[in-house]
C-alpha cells in the first residue's frame, strides 16, 4: 500500500513550479491532493501549467487530484476552501505553504529604492497567507490529533537573494513555522520549514536562459539544483514518519532531510547541502521538555 493512501494534502501555490512538483510527489505516494492557484486553466498565464492541469497528472500518477481556483490574498476564499476540505474529506493530513507572490522582474538584481513597492505583495500571500491557511488547518488537525504544516522557505532566509522584501518574507516563515510549533506540540501537530535551493521550475528555466550570468551565482547555479519534485519526496517521507515530531519546529535544508531518509532526485542524484556557502538554519526543533535553544 503507498506510504500516503488515505491521507489528505493541501499544496497551495500548485498550478506550477515547486507546488506542482510537491503535489506529484505526494500523488505518487497515494495522496489525496487539494491543489490551488489562480491559473485554473491553460492559456490563462504566460508561464506554462494549471491546476486543470496538475490535478490531472496527480490522479495519472496513483493520487486524487482536486483543484481549487484561490487567491491566497482573499480570506474568504481561503476560509471556504478549507470548509470545503472538512466537508468532503472530514481530515487534512499535510498542509503545505507554498503559494509566493513572485514579481515578474525578480531576478533583476537593483536596490531596493528602485525596486517597485508593489514587491511589498510578497508579504501578504507569501508571509500573511501562510499564517491565514495554517490558522485554518489547526482547527482541522489539532481535533484529529495529528498533522503537519510545512513552509516552503529557503537559505535566503539567512543569506542575501534577490532583494530585501524576499529574503525579509522568508525568514519570516521560518520563525512562523518555529512558534506555530511550540503552540501546536502538545496536539502532536508537527510544524516546519524546509529550505530549498535553486530549483527547476518553468520561471526559473526561464530566467537562466534569459540571462547565462545567472548560472555563475551560487544561488542560481543549475548544477547545485533540484527538480520541483525532489520537496514533495521529502515531505512524503515526514508525513509517512511515525516520529515526525522530533524534527517540529527546526529548519531544515532539504537535502539534508533527503539524504536522512535516503532520498534521492527524480533522476536518482543526490542533491548538494549548501551549508557551507549559503548559510546555516536558525532554528532547532522543539522537544516534548521545551524549547531548545
Amino acid at each position: 500500500m503507498p506510504a500516503l493512501a488515505g491521507k489528505v494534502a493541501l499544496v497551495t501555490g500548485a498550478s506550477r513550479g515547486i507546488g506542482k512538483g510537491i503535489a506529484l510527489a505526494l500523488a505518487d505516494e497515494g495522496a489525496t491532493v487539494y491543489v490551488t492557484g489562480r491559473t485554473a486553466v491553460a492559456g490563462r498565464s504566460t508561464l506554462p501549467g494549471s491546476l486543470e492541469e496538475t490535478a490531472a497528472e496527480v490522479d495519472r500518477r496513483g493520487g486524487k487530484g482536486i483543484a481549487v481556483q484561490v487567491d491566497h490574498g482573499d480570506d474568504d476564499a481561503v476560509a471556504a476552501l478549507f470548509a470545503r476540505i472538512a466537508g468532503e474529506q472530514q481530515r487534512l493530513d499535510i498542509l503545505v505553504n507554498n503559494a509566493f507572490a513572485v514579481p515578474d522582474h525578480l531576478p533583476d538584481l537593483h536596490p531596493y529604492w528602485e525596486q517597485p513597492l508593489s514587491d511589498w505583495r510578497m508579504v501578504d500571500v507569501g508571509v500573511r497567507s501562510s499564517y491565514v491557511a495554517a490558522w485554518h488547518a489547526a482547527k482541522i488537525m489539532v481535533p484529529q490529533g495529528s498533522g503537519l504544516i510545512v513552509a516552503i522557505s529557503g537559505y535566503t532566509g539567512v543569506s542575501y537573494t534577490f532583494n530585501v522584501v524576499f529574503g525579509m518574507c522568508k525568514s519570516a516563515v521560518d520563525r512562523m513555522a518555529r512558534d506555530m510549533a511550540i503552540e501546536l506540540e502538545s496536539h502532536n501537530v508537527a510544524s516546519l520549514s524546509l529550505w530549498q535551493g535553486f530549483t527547476f521550475t518553468e520561471l526559473a528555466r526561464a530566467a537562466i536562459e534569459k540571462n547565462a550570468e545567472l548560472q555563475q551565482s551560487t544561488v542560481t547555479n543549475p548544477a547545485v539544483g533540484s527538480s520541483p519534485e525532489f520537496p514533495g519526496r521529502v515531505i512524503a517521507a515526514l508525513s509517512a514518519d511515525p516520529d515526525v515530531m522530533r524534527h517540529s519546529g527546526g529548519t531544515f535544508i532539504t537535502a539534508e532531510l533527503a539524504q536522512e531518509y535516503g532520498i534521492t532526485d527524480i533522476d536518482g542524484s543526490v542533491v548538494p547541502s549548501l551549508r557551507e556557502e549559503r548559510g546555516a538554519p536558525i532554528w532547532q526543533p522543539v522537544t516534548a521538555r521545551g524549547v531548545v535553544q
